[in-house]
């Protein structure tokens, strides 16, 4: 049981920093709530994280498959590696720049709103390879096993997580619009940093199994 709650927190937590700094679902989620009212801000954020729960559920099996190969084990930690490489330059290059894009208007009512989350969740490839990665950490800290229910923790917690960030856009956008410049700087460094741990402790557990 205790692996579970584990488990949960460190997924909710990895999804949530992914998921705080400006982009195009964040800042879509904020302004469909502006344009069309909090609940469809809501619906379109219930759209987002469903999608991200079928990709963190692909990036499981994909783990799993791996995983249950022996001859390509040590691949899981190696793709782990690669993943957190490369988010780790891509936000520190993302704070450098400390650009904010201007996002095109969503214009979505709420019989589609849903629908438009999650294909715009569905776009964005790095979801995947993202969830893979952590999904890799965690099997070799011992966190996730496989298991039904460790599988429905990490897919549950990879959703809640997205879900609310983007509720918290929905909600704020107004007060963070005025320091988005800061707040995108700022947050990218912070993931920037994670990715670095993350990689650190992927490394050494490479190198001391």
């Amino acid at each position: 049981m205790t692996h579970i709650i584990i488990l949960f927190f460190a997924t909710f937590s990895a999804a949530f920093m992914a998921t705080v700094p400006p982009g195009l679902l964040n800042m879509n989620a904020a302004k469909t709530s502006v344009e069309k009212g909090k609940l469809n801000g809501i619906i379109f954020s219930l759209g987002v994280s469903s999608m991200i729960m079928v990709q963190a559920y692909i990036a499981v099996n994909i783990s799993k498959f791996l995983y249950r190969n022996p001859e390509v084990i040590d691949l899981l930690l190696k793709i782990a590696i690669v993943v957190f490489a490369f988010f780790a330059i891509y936000f520190f290059v993302a704070a450098k720049r400390n650009r904010v894009k201007n996002f095109k208007k969503v214009n979505v009512s709420k019989k589609n709103s849903f629908f438009k989350g999650v294909l715009l969740a569905a776009l964005n490839l790095l979801t995947i390879p993202y969830y893979s990665g952590l999904n890799a950490m965690w099997n070799e800290a011992g966190w996730i096993k496989f298991e039904a229910k460790d599988i429905i923790t990490f897919v549950v917690a990879a959703g809640a997580g997205t879900f609310s960030v983007l509720y918290l856009y929905t909600f704020y956008f107004d007060k963070l619009e005025t320091k988005t410049n800061r707040f995108s700087k700022n947050s990218n460094y912070i993931l920037c940093a994670l990715m670095l741990v993350l990689l650190v402790i992927t490394l050494f557990r490479i190198f001391y199994r």
